[in-house]
């Protein structure tokens, strides 16, 4: 019985060190803050411990854990206490050199949550449609019209900041 538990634990911290940043951002994504973004990643990786489920393979595992940290972030989003306005504060984890690019992220932090989501996943973190529909547990159709509004949305914003 002993074994098992220094097993798990080094399980767990490669899991840790493979996916921490990736669900940070996520995080960041939904959350908006330093801190929340810690204690919903912190609190994925307690869920593992406990859940301990099997997984098929390491996508199968990051598709679980990324589910677990959205699913997570839209309860602490809908709890009374917190504002559904996110504030951008602490978004330093998604810093970049060139202003332009900075410009986008900020621009795409502040698109409301449910198209600010999808929009992270499909282009910052490389997923197809179909695994944004899993993963958020929506339909294809779904996640194409998010993007679709989300892109209008980031459009707009970025023709009403050209000079005319």
């Amino acid at each position: 019985m002993q074994r098992s538990v220094p097993q798990l634990g080094d399980h767990v911290m490669k899991v840790y060190e493979t996916y921490a940043d990736t669900l940070f951002r996520i995080a960041m994504v939904h959350l908006g803050r330093r801190e929340d973004a810690e204690e919903a990643t912190q609190d994925t990786f307690i869920k593992l411990m406990e859940k301990a489920p099997t997984f098929n393979d390491a996508e199968h595992q990051k598709a679980w854990l990324i589910r677990v940290i959205t699913n997570h972030c839209k309860s602490l989003l809908g709890r009374g206490w917190r504002k559904r306005e996110v504030k951008l504060e602490g978004a330093d984890s998604h810093t970049t050199d060139d202003p332009e690019d900075q410009a986008l992220i900020e621009l795409v932090l502040s698109l409301p949550v449910k198209y600010r989501s999808v929009v992270h996943l499909y282009y910052y973190e490389d997923y197809p449609i179909r695994e944004i529909g899993e993963i958020l547990q929506i339909s294809e159709s779904a996640v194409k019209m998010r993007l679709k509004r989300g892109r209008q949305l980031l459009k707009l914003e970025l023709e009403g900041e050209e000079p005319q």
